[in-house]
């Protein structure tokens, strides 16, 4: 345990119910503060940040609070053990998410280059296509699983698209990317897979380049080296895949269990970009997040941080800091100074296309199945167990007048 850690610290791993979460961070918050003791593993401490203006601090001040893990002290002391299912979460890899300063800035350029070069009318296209196959798919059967049978599936199709990758190969890496965040006994395992399914990637886009996001990654002008693309396109898929499965799925949530919301909607009084910021408020895609290393010793939220300490950003903690929210404790619509896509340097590059995909996956969805309805009573729904990711774990409906579109649609993603 380190010392700047009291011995009482929330264990924040295992199997977790996530409608439980919440309250966990009440408490936390109640007892500690706005930055909390926490256990991520078995004798690995670190410090959870609850508030919304120390999460913005932390996230914003590069000097005392470094995204590169080689500072983290129990790491250098070899206190984590070299098979630990953290190390394929948290260990330092050549790419965006674990830099700092000009070097963080020269692989962000790159990423958010090749982002930009995204085109908006056909990346819209290409994921309604795509979600009306996956819904023609299930459309006889009268109902379906809307994690398993949509949101698990088109964002993984897209993206795929989107790098490069076949739908067969697009498959195998979720699965590998699935293993590597899991943090299990499998996690080293998954993550060697993975980089050998992008391994092959990239040395197919050196040879013969595409219109896609690995080709320019290679050929963009800040010359990253394929070892710096490989982990780039790592920190988007896993960034971009699981955290779009869990907003596509937990916004269809609120339009099925919210009558007043969906009514709303429907008459025109909110719109389904207001339902996608009510989720990132109420229900970050990730919740918690690994994580910033304090270069110096320092009073922070109320506690003695030391040098090389881990924190974690508690990016749904701070979404409900009453500091932020209405005194009435109405929802917050029509607001996105929430914090699910992090905050200073290292705000999420790809926001927009993962808005545009989550968005097109909802209106897709509302048209086509015009009268769909929960399966099984509200109470009856599960968050996945992770203290990292916040979603869904099934999401069954049942509907009677599938609108289908006559004919196939161009830009089909197969």
């Amino acid at each position: 345990m380190n010392a700047s850690c009291p011995v009482a610290a929330a264990q924040l791993y295992g199997e977790f119910d996530g409608d439980a979460m919440p309250a966990l961070y009440e408490t936390l918050r109640r007892e500690h503060g706005p930055v909390a003791p926490v256990t991520i593993a078995p004798g690995v401490s670190a410090w959870l940040v609850l508030g919304h203006r120390e999460l913005l601090r932390l996230t914003r001040e590069e000097q005392d609070f470094s995204h590169d893990p080689r500072h983290w002290s129990l790491l250098r002391e070899g206190r984590v053990p070299a098979d630990s299912p953290l190390l394929p979460m948290v260990g330092w890899r050549p790419a965006l998410l674990f830099a700092d300063g000009q070097q963080h800035r020269r692989m962000r350029s790159a990423v958010s280059d090749a982002l930009a070069r995204i085109n908006g009318h056909e990346l819209r296209r290409s994921v309604r296509a795509a979600a009306e196959r996956l819904i023609a798919s299930f459309a006889e059967r009268r109902g379906a699983d809307l994690v398993a049978d949509y949101a698990r599936l088109l964002p993984m199709r897209v993206i795929a698209e989107l790098l490069g990758v076949d739908e067969e190969t697009g498959q195998d890496l979720v699965a590998a990317i699935a293993g590597t965040v899991v943090a299990d006994a499998d996690s080293a395992g998954a993550s060697r897979r993975m980089g050998s399914i992008l391994t092959g990637l990239i040395r197919e886009k050196r040879r013969a380049p595409g219109n896609d996001i690995t080709s320019a990654l290679l050929h963009h002008p800040a010359q990253l080296t394929d070892e710096e693309v490989l982990h780039n396109l790592v920190v988007m898929f896993v960034a971009g895949n699981q955290t779009t499965v869990n907003w596509i799925a937990t916004t269809l949530r609120i339009l099925l269990c919210d009558p007043g919301f969906r009514s709303s909607l429907t008459v025109g009084h909110l719109t389904v970009d207001d339902a996608l910021d009510l989720v990132l408020w109420r229900f970050p895609p990730t919740q918690n997040f690994p994580a910033r290393y304090a270069t110096r010793e320092l009073e922070f939220g109320g506690q003695r941080v030391r040098a090389g300490d881990m924190l974690i950003l508690g990016l749904a903690a701070a979404n409900a800091d009453p500091g932020v929210l209405p005194d009435d404790g109405s929802p917050v619509v029509g607001n996105r100074s929430h914090l699910a896509f992090g905050a200073g340097p290292h705000t999420c590059p790809a926001q927009d296309p993962a808005r545009l995909i989550t968005r097109t996956a909802v209106d897709t969805i509302r048209h086509r199945l015009p009268d769909l309805e929960l399966a099984v009573p509200e109470s009856d729904l599960e968050w996945i167990k992770s203290p990292w990711s916040k979603g869904l774990a099934a999401l069954p409906v049942r509907f009677t007048d599938p609108q289908l579109p006559s004919v196939p649609q161009s830009g089909d993603v197969r």
